[in-house]
């Protein structure tokens, strides 16, 4: 029962179409990370090895040569996965 004079508080909802939802964010993963996942995939054991060194050994691994690094900015192997890296290098 309402007296007079006051008030009833009503609630309100937010309409679905104005709430703002976001999916979770992914875990970003970085490139040395990718490298680690391959070459365990390939059955090398990472260690402490230097991306360098851990790049040569999925190289041999694939069976091509272990060349990452050392194209001068020069390189044959246009399908390279590592190529954009090791032309940095």
């Amino acid at each position: 029962m309402d007296f007079i004079g006051t008030q009833k508080k009503v609630k309100t909802q937010t309409p679905a179409s104005t709430k703002l939802t976001q999916a979770p964010k992914a875990k970003a993963t970085s490139i040395s990370e990718l490298i680690r996942q391959k070459a365990v995939s390939l059955g090398i054991q990472p260690g402490q090895m230097n991306k360098v060194e851990l790049i040569h050994s999925i190289q041999r691994a694939e069976g091509n040569t272990a060349c990452f690094g050392t194209s001068n900015g020069r390189c044959p192997y246009t399908d390279c996965c590592f190529m954009a890296d090791c032309l940095k290098v």
